[in-house]
């Protein structure tokens, strides 16, 4: 039961990490999802630090639960991603479509190998 309460606890603030980005993050232009790209490889990039630490043994059960599972979890938003990636295709914008695509998956596994070799020179 106990784990449940980390995970819990993490994706609620995980969660309202990501609410804050996407406020603080509102423009006018709103053709290219700036606030979901930002927070998902900003989740990447602890996601790798974290997972460092995690082989290293350096991170108890309960701290990867919280911040693994529940914080990197609630932060970033595989659905939103893709909802906003078909409403890109939807409007015809193929091109910005296919940059936030690849951009994301891109900088998303280089965030994980950044934050994974960031935390080894600890």
């Amino acid at each position: 039961m106990p784990g449940l309460l980390y995970v819990f606890l993490g994706g609620g603030i995980g969660s309202l990490v990501r609410y804050g980005i996407s406020q603080y993050l509102v423009s006018s232009d709103a053709s290219f999802p700036v606030a979901t790209f930002i927070s998902n490889i900003l989740a990447c990039l602890v996601l790798g630090f974290l997972l460092g630490l995690q082989l290293k043994e350096s991170l108890h059960d309960n701290h990867s639960l919280l911040f693994i599972t529940g914080f990197c979890g609630g932060f970033s938003t595989f659905s939103t991603f893709s909802a906003e990636s078909l409403r890109l295709f939807q409007n015809n914008q193929v091109g910005l479509a296919l940059i936030y695509i690849g951009g994301s998956i891109i900088l998303g596994l280089l965030s994980v190998y950044i934050g994974y070799k960031a935390q080894t020179l600890l």
